[in-house]
């Protein structure tokens, strides 16, 4: 079962589910270092590239909940892909798309900036989410 999804329909729905509730903690985890990160003083890389690296989580735990049957691989390969068409989306400036990123959603959905160093937070992001949905399954079968 190394890197491979379960089969049975109830499986594949407890496999969702669990994603999505590590989603939506990572979600709350992303908001809060983006919301209280300065006042509490951490280091503005911290904050940046923390978000970013969450963000990139966050679409890996998503993608598997849509797409429970591809292993984990596939989804690391999906929201790498994602990641890299944001990240140059923003080298784009359609005036509607630059009115969407100067709203809240925007800014946390697409980003404003252009920067590589964010393609790395990416790489990181999604990494961490493969280890975590790793660490859950093996803590579920073992």
């Amino acid at each position: 079962m190394h890197g491979t999804q379960p089969d049975k329909p109830v499986a594949l729905l407890e496999t969702s589910l669990t994603r999505a509730a590590l989603a939506l903690a990572v979600i709350v985890c992303g908001l809060s270092l983006r919301w209280y990160g300065f006042p509490l003083g951490l280091p503005a890389f911290v904050v940046k590239y923390g978000g970013s690296l969450l963000w990139a989580t966050m679409v890996f735990l998503l993608g598997g909940v849509l797409l429970p049957r591809l292993t984990r691989t596939q989804i690391a390969a999906i929201a790498a892909v994602i990641a890299v068409v944001v990240e140059f989306s923003r080298l784009v400036h359609p005036p509607w798309l630059d009115a969407f990123r100067l709203t809240t959603a925007g800014a946390l959905l697409l980003g404003r900036i252009f920067s590589l160093w964010n393609l790395v937070a990416y790489a990181v992001g999604i990494e961490f989410g493969v280890w975590i949905d790793r660490l859950v399954q093996l803590r579920r079968v073992g």
